[in-house]
């Protein structure tokens, strides 16, 4: 079925414009590049959408998994609507940060899954939201309304939500366009060494290391030599003995950027059970990974006015903290 067909049976589908920016280095799959894009979507998913017409690139019909994409193509991939899972508000505490009638900022607590999916029916972000707000914007659809970015469900900090449809649009750009800035706290288990005014073994870096699924695992990303390019600034704020606490600095958002990042170099976030390994010392303070978005700055999408907001360390991070002191 082609796309004239499709829209002239008026079928409920999504529709994913898809603008190939200039951080893809070099020509991908087009397969494997959507498949980093659209991480709620599996690659075979796609790989099927592509064989049965409902994949544009430049306008024309894509028939073929292998097909190259580069920087400045224009790509269509419709998908069937997801069906709504009737999303209940729930009266869950948040710790609001910032609020006006366009946009919410919330410290959300490490063990609070952004938004409902499977396995996390309810008791997630999003259903607090809907009690909180009377208004949240619909451009991610009804399972993740007003959410403009994520943090995975063991990370804490700052998240900001948008309340319309103008001011998710603008926050969106101002991500994808690097003038939103993110900033990260971070306890590794390894002693860092990278370069500072010229001189080696400073107190900062840079990781440029391309990301994408990894090869068998599906659930994971990995450092990928044709990923998608990810750049992480980091700078060491406290030697710990053998952890070191890290701040970081997202110039780019791959899923899980961070803490693949901060493995591949050979000192994974402490209690990354994912990408690291366990650690009885930091598992009685924390339930997940050591990793905190700290602090959050950008333009107001309306007023103008550049917005800055900073989440304090979670309880146990800081005991954690205090544990590791101790110890030197």
């Amino acid at each position: 079925m082609n796309l004239e067909a499709i829209a002239a049976n008026n079928i409920n589908l999504n529709i994913n414009l898809i603008e190939v920016g200039t951080d893809l280095a070099k020509a991908e799959r087009i397969d494997r590049f959507l498949a980093g894009y659209l991480p709620d979507v599996s690659r075979s998913r796609i790989q099927t959408l592509i064989d049965e017409g409902y994949v544009t690139v430049n306008d024309a019909l894509c028939h073929n998994k292998k097909n190259l994409v580069k920087a400045g193509d224009r790509i269509q991939l419709i998908t069937p609507a997801v069906e709504p899972l009737d999303l209940i508000a729930q009266d869950i505490p948040l710790d609001v940060l910032y609020e006006d009638e366009h946009l919410i900022v919330i410290n959300k607590p490490a063990g609070l899954v952004v938004h409902p999916a499977a396995g996390h029916r309810d008791g997630t972000l999003v259903n607090a939201l809907l009690a909180h707000c009377k208004e949240l914007s619909g451009i991610n659809g009804t399972q993740r309304p007003g959410i403009v970015h994520r943090l995975d469900k063991d990370t804490s900090g700052v998240m900001v939500v948008a309340k319309n449809d103008r001011a998710h649009q603008d926050l969106q750009s101002q991500i994808q366009a690097k003038t939103a800035r993110r900033e990260y706290l971070g306890i590794v288990r390894g002693v860092p060494k990278g370069l500072l005014g010229g001189q080696s073994g400073g107190e900062s870096g840079v990781i440029d290391a391309a990301i994408d699924r990894h090869k068998s695992d599906r659930k994971k990303m990995a450092v990928v030599t044709d990923g998608r390019k990810a750049v992480t600034h980091w700078q060491i704020k406290e030697r710990l003995g053998n952890y070191t606490l890290v701040k970081f600095d997202l110039e780019t958002g791959r899923t899980h950027q961070i803490r693949v990042h901060s493995a591949y170099m050979g000192w994974a976030i402490a209690g990354d059970p994912v990408y690291g390994y366990p650690s009885k010392e930091v598992s009685q303070y924390l339930a997940g990974q050591a990793l905190h978005a700290w602090r959050l700055t950008f333009t107001h999408p309306v007023s103008g006015e550049l917005i800055e907001n900073t989440a304090p360390l979670p309880e146990g991070f800081e005991k954690l903290l205090t544990a590791l002191r101790r110890r030197q």
